[in-house]
């Protein structure tokens, strides 16, 4: 795999200009779910010039993802990821805009522990032990009631689900894909014959595939 994606490549959802030089970083993983730690430090959030920069901030340890050390500069991350700048103490969590893009808020003490991620599959193991496999590649063994689809509200620090966030009506959702990503509604109808919900966004009723949804709180 080559270290870099052509510029005019890259998935919608990265903010940065089409215009500028040929290629940019490509993600370690999840090119098309993710964002490179690069690209946010960078040119996202300006705190550092160059890569040479960043890869130093990572060398020392000074940056942070889902509480644990970030590997290298073209580390994935993903949609609900937690980043943290240890010289500054700030916390951030990465989230969509409203015209699909990936940005970050800061955010505060306890929410920099929680992290959201959607169940898009379901084991049986030996024992009649259930494993839940996640979108950002968790796979948690759980007796937690909680069906693919779903949403799991994880505690960062001890690693453990703290609820099940059910897709069902009335649920708040964000769409992550497709035409209408980065907008939020909530849920009129499921259609799961169709693999269809009806949502109301500000009013205005949307047809969404359930595979581009995720229930958050």
């Amino acid at each position: 795999m080559t270290k870099h994606v052509k510029r005019h490549k890259m998935p919608k959802q990265w903010p940065v200009a089409k215009k500028g030089t040929t290629f940019v970083v490509r993600p370690s993983s999840d090119k098309e779910k993710g964002i490179p730690i690069l690209i946010l430090l960078r040119d996202l959030m300006q705190i550092a010039q160059t890569k040479r920069e960043v890869k130093k901030a990572i060398h020392q340890k000074h940056i942070l993802l889902n509480n644990k050390p970030v590997r290298d500069e073209k580390q994935s991350t993903l949609l609900f990821d937690v980043l943290t700048i240890v010289p500054s103490k700030k916390n951030y969590r990465v989230i969509l805009s409203e015209k699909g893009k990936f940005d970050l808020e800061e955010i505060k003490s306890p929410d920099q522990d929680k992290k959201i991620s959607k169940v898009i599959n379901k084991k049986v193991l030996k024992g009649k032990k259930v494993q839940l496999n996640l979108s950002d590649g968790r796979n948690i063994l759980s007796d937690i009631k909680c069906e693919v689809n779903d949403s799991l509200l994880i505690n960062l620090k001890n690693r453990k689900i703290e609820k099940c966030l059910p897709l069902e009506e009335k649920a708040k959702v964000i769409i992550f894909a497709g035409k209408h990503t980065g907008k939020m509604g909530s849920v009129d109808k499921i259609k799961g014959e169709e693999h269809i919900a009806k949502l109301n966004i500000d009013g205005e009723e949307v047809n969404v595939l359930i595979k581009q949804l995720m229930v958050v709180l």
